[in-house]
């Protein structure tokens, strides 16, 4: 498989198609025909699709590596199976599938016997890794069959470290299940067919060195690992010593006597290394020059380069045919296209990448990478959205560049939708993001100051693209939240913020003419829509008629401008606490937090309020006391909503995540409702609201979605909801509480680094016994009536141990046993 663009390795394959990168002096793809040779697959296939001409120029028939090489070009981006069905003329018997930009010495004749041995129609070889979130991981049961596959899961997913290595065996009646001519593709379409349909598809462990050569990290990083002798790799040029120690020298090449060369390293064919060089774990390609007192750690520098005097450069990539001047500093990370020229005396910061064919000038300091930006140093996004500390890592300079890589991944002259609280801070945020999107030729609805339930309605309703919403973090001072949301108002899909995550680091912004530049407009009807759907799906009459007296904290938070006037049409006598805007005040410790909620249960139960409620800053999730001033807890609050919901509705069907009680599905059976177990992650929820599958999906920390309405969390039409379900019960909310049956539920969790969650998640699932395991989000598992569920923070490095006993002592027991257990794994 050698027809990717290798964008993430962009500038390096600008010119050079992915397969073609040398990884120690020779294309990554040579190295893959090498170990096919080792295996006696003679007869091999290239499917080319981007940059065609420079493999076939280069390897031509096979014959001088001893192989029979033939060529398919595909005319589209069908897929990896799609591609792979457009050689089936040539694919009659037991196939090899491997892609041409691992680096791998897998046994792979071991591979094809255990194929052979099995009867499988598929056979996908795995490997085990400490981070599993960039792959497909497998699940196979004791006699290999693979019994779940999934590709880029989120943390809550990760049920092994076994994961898909791109390597697969297969039987030519595969291609009966692949459509011809169109985009069709191993992972996500057909291996999901062959478990769906029970064919026989297997998983062979293999055991080796693999890496997926992925991006530029991962391109150093293997070269590190080869030049420490981790893998062995065909490397021309005289060996001088044992690898992992020693020195290879091309043919023709000259190394002053006076250079020191350091450890490992590779030079080329008829270069040029001067007086008093030092090259330090160094890969030097072919027909280069390095000027005398150059000083080169850990770089790989492809042919042609010329380095001058005094030259000083560390972890960097030079591609070939660049020229760095004499007393040039470049820092490490650097990465440096083809034809690029660095000047004398210049300086390049650290993780800069320069285009092909860039001049830094003489004497000059590059901070910033000459296309548009320098690179952000971990994930984009957490469970929040892209969260960091304000002006210092979320930066206007950040911030357009964000706005550029979103709107470089939506149409030119689409629509999105910004927003913001009303820290000052956020709306300098606002509008730099907003200068990165407009520069896309995408068209910008400003709605600014705004509750975020608000603005996901905007989005769908305004036929946007999807939207921004910019805050304080409500958890910490220090921090900003920048929450994405798609077309319909909810948290973008994993595949999609990747997708953006992808545009930002590799900094390959669409930049269309100015005349193309996106417009700002201000939908002024935006909150009056909201308010004509949100007042059409309530029973407006019966809370007329209840006339309520309702005490509403608005923490501070936009809402205020909003709610006040939705309560009014309501007829309800509403005591306000902290309703107007203060940017000083929308992050709560969880002190404060607990004093507000204290301070609102003692003022509904002094001044005889029927209801309290307290919304949070953003308007999302809403926090209830009842008429007696006791504070709902969320798992209660779950069990009181669903309720609500059954009594007024019996029969519907509802959602909760699967953390949530059991007794859920008690309060379901009493009232012939249904229950749909969800994900805990917000996008989840959200999902099962979109599709109609529950009436109401309900989670433990304030939040509660009627998807009649929109479906999001939103705690304006919640605490309206809550209303209008006590307005038909003409009951107080205390009494509704007791016919709640008791339940148990203890919440635990235990540090674990992110290198080691597949490995626990994946001895949950085969070492532990149980009555039954579920594998929806975590690992949940039973044991005779009683549960405990398992699963990996998305950005934290623990787990949570949540159990539910028959009692609070055998929920406690439970969940000590799964810490002691997850805690004596790590240390295994």
């Amino acid at each position: 498989m050698a027809g990717g663009f290798g964008t993430r390795l962009r500038p390096l394959t600008i010119n050079v198609p992915k397969p073609m990168v040398p990884m120690v002096n020779r294309p990554m793809l040579h190295h893959i025909m090498e170990l096919l040779k080792r295996h006696d697959f003679k007869e091999l296939i290239g499917v080319l699709y981007y940059q065609p001409e420079a493999i076939k120029n280069h390897f031509k028939d096979g014959r001088e590596l001893g192989l029979s090489l033939q060529y398919v070009k595909t005319e589209s981006d069908l897929g990896t199976a799609g591609a792979v069905r457009h050689a089936a003329s040539h694919l009659k018997e037991t196939f090899l599938v491997i892609s041409g930009d691992i680096l791998t010495d897998f046994d792979l004749t071991a591979a094809v016997e255990f194929h052979r041995r099995k009867k499988a129609l598929a056979t996908m070889v795995l490997t085990h890794v400490e981070n599993p979130l960039a792959y497909g991981v497998v699940i196979t049961d004791k006699e290999g069959r693979i019994s779940r596959f999934l590709e880029k899961p989120s943390w809550g997913e990760v049920f092994s470290d076994a994961v898909n290595t791109g390597i697969y065996i297969l039987e030519p009646e595969v291609f009966d299940l692949i459509p011809q001519g169109r985009e069709f593709d191993f992972s996500k379409n057909l291996y999901p067919l062959m478990l769906e349909k029970k064919l026989p598809l297997f998983g062979y462990v293999a055991e080796g060195y693999w890496k997926d050569v992925g991006n530029l990290l991962e391109y150093r990083l293997a070269h590190r690992d080869v030049l420490r002798g981790e893998m062995e790799l065909d490397i021309p040029g005289e060996r001088r010593g044992r690898m992992g120690k020693e020195v290879w020298i091309g043919e023709g090449s000259e190394v002053h006597k006076q250079a020191e060369l350091k450890e490992t390293v590779v030079i080329g064919k008829n270069c040029r290394i001067g007086k008093s060089v030092k090259l330090t774990n160094c890969v030097i390609g072919d027909h280069c020059v390095i000027g005398e007192g150059a000083t080169l750690t850990e770089c790989i520098v492809w042919d042609g380069v010329k380095i001058g005097e005094e030259a000083d450069l560390k972890e960097d990539v030079i591609a070939g045919g660049t020229e760095i001047g004499p007393k040039a500093y470049v820092a490490v990370g650097v990465v440096v296209g083809d034809h690029a020229v660095i000047g004398p005396g210049a300086t390049v910061k650290a993780d800069v990448k320069i285009w092909p064919k860039k001049t830094v000038e003489e004497g000059a300091t590059l901070s910033t990478s000459l296309v548009w930006g320098d690179t952000w140093s971990k994930n984009l996004f957490d469970a929040y959205g892209v969260t960091g500390l304000s002006n210092i890592e979320v930066t206007p300079e950040f911030a357009a560049k964000l706005g550029a890589a979103y709107g470089s991944s939506l149409e030119k002259g689409s629509y999105v939708l910004c927003s913001r609280d009303s820290h000052k801070v956020s709306r300098m945020i606002d509008r730099a993001i907003m200068s990165g999107i407009l520069s896309t030729g995408v068209n910008v609805y400003d709605l600014r100051v705004t509750p975020i339930p608000v603005a996901r309605y905007a989005a769908s309703s305004t036929g946007a693209a999807g939207g921004i919403h910019i805050r304080k973090s409500p958890y910490n001072a220090d921090l900003m939240d920048i929450k994405f949301f798609d077309v319909q108002g909810m948290d973008l899909a994993i595949q999609k913020e990747r997708n953006i995550e992808g545009y930002f680091q590799r900094e390959d912004y669409r930049r269309v003419h100015y005349s193309q530049a996106g417009e700002i407009s201000f939908p002024y009807r935006g909150i009056d829509y909201y308010k004509e759907q949100f007042l059409s799906t309530v029973d407006k009459e019966a809370i007329k008629k209840a006339g309520f007296k309702v005490v509403v904290d608005y923490s501070y938070g936009s809402s205020s401008t909003i709610f006040p006037s939705i309560l009014g049409v309501l007829g309800c006598e509403i005591v306000s606490l902290n309703a107007y805007m203060d940017e000083t005040k929308l992050t709560k410790s969880k002190e404060e937090f607990e004093h507000d909620l204290k301070q609102l249960s003692n003022i509904v139960a002094t001044l005889g309020a029927h209801l309290g409620v307290m919304l949070d800053a953003g308007a999302q999730k809403v926090f209830v006391s009842d008429e007696k001033g006791r504070v709902l807890d969320g798992d209660k609050a779950v069990a009181l909503m669903c309720l609500l919901m059954l009594r007024a509705k019996p029969g519907a069907t509802i959602s909760v995540p699967i953390s949530a009680s059991r007794v859920v599905e008690e309060i379901a059976k009493e009232y012939h409702g249904q229950v749909v177990r969800c994900g805990t992650t917000y996008r989840s929820m959200m999902e099962t609201a979109a599709s109609k599958k529950a009436s109401l999906v309900a989670e433990a920390k304030g939040g509660t979605i009627f998807g009649e309405f929109q479906p999001v969390f939103d705690a304006m039409y919640s605490s309206v909801k809550l209303m209008e379900f006590l307005a038909r019960e003409q009951k107080p909310l205390s009494e509704l509480e007791k016919l709640i049956p008791s339940f148990n539920i203890v919440r635990e969790h235990v540090s674990c680094s992110f290198q080691k969650k597949g490995a626990i998640m994946r001895r949950l699932v085969e070492d532990v016994k149980a009555d039954r395991l579920e594998l929806l989000d975590g690992v949940k598992i039973w044991h005779d009536g009683s549960w405990v569920l398992v699963i990996p923070d998305t950005d934290k490095s623990l787990f949570h141990v949540n159990a539910e006993g028959k009692t609070v002592a055998e929920g406690k027991a439970l969940t000590q046993k799964y810490v002691k257990m997850i805690e004596k794994w790590i240390k295994a």
